[in-house]
């Protein structure tokens, strides 16, 4: 009986987390929404204007709320000792290193397209469309507020809720996991382009598991948004 007890409170444990955790989601996906309903209506500026003043209203929350979050939880549970780890020389050959990689996965995905062995994302064709409409707000969303919250929400709060057990088990299916959420979150499709997607989310996780410090993640995924994006236009 203890045991079933013990089940069921673990279960129930995993059930509020994982409730927890897409409740997060959908507030990052409402404000994406909000940005998406003002470019439709970039042909109507006061119209946009207006849902451009909601959604960096609401983008002040979401961060302000996922910020508090996100440091609540590591002083209730912080086994891997994540926090703020100081800035050496070392630390940035190393995340250069780890940049150079995502440059050579986004090249290599690049080369792909361009021989039609796989098809342009939709996604990004979406996005692209998005940022001809609407370009400055587009890219400062995509650019500077997506990779702060998308690290807090895949990262930082995902492996500290489902995977918080230090271990090289806990840390590799962590890392898997939130990397394969990661590219499904852009491909919903079982496909190469998800692998791709999902090999950035593992280069992502193995930086917050290395340097754990979510500003390195943060720094990584602004610098591939920003190269990706600025050269599109």
């Amino acid at each position: 009986m203890n045991k079933l007890n013990q089940l069921l409170t673990a279960a129930g444990s995993w059930l509020i987390r994982s409730l927890k955790w897409i409740g997060f989601l959908v507030i990052y996906l409402v404000d994406s929404l909000i940005l998406q309903a003002a470019t439709s209506k970039a042909s109507h500026p006061q119209v946009a204007t207006r849902l451009i003043g909601i959604m960096l209203i609401y983008s002040a929350f979401l961060l302000a709320f996922l910020t508090w979050r996100y440091w609540q939880q590591l002083k209730k549970n912080n086994p891997r000792h994540i926090g703020k780890t100081p800035f050496t020389a070392k630390r940035s050959w190393q995340l250069a290193g780890l940049f150079i990689l995502m440059l050579v996965i986004q090249f290599g995905w690049t080369i792909l397209i361009n021989t039609h062995v796989l098809s342009s994302p939709a996604n990004q064709t979406a996005l692209n469309t998005q940022i001809l409409q609407l370009p400055f707000w587009n890219l400062a969303y995509a650019i500077l507020l997506a990779p702060f919250v998308e690290e807090m929400i895949f990262r930082g709060i995902f492996l500290n809720y489902f995977f918080r057990e230090n271990s090289r088990v806990m840390n590799f299916l962590g890392v898997f996991m939130s990397g394969l959420i990661f590219g499904m979150m852009h491909v919903t499709s079982f496909s190469f382009t998800l692998l791709m997607y999902s090999a950035l989310g593992w280069v992502l996780g193995y930086t917050y598991l290395k340097f754990r410090d979510l500003r390195y993640n943060v720094t990584l995924h602004f610098l591939n948004n920003a190269l990706s994006l600025l050269s599109f236009i």
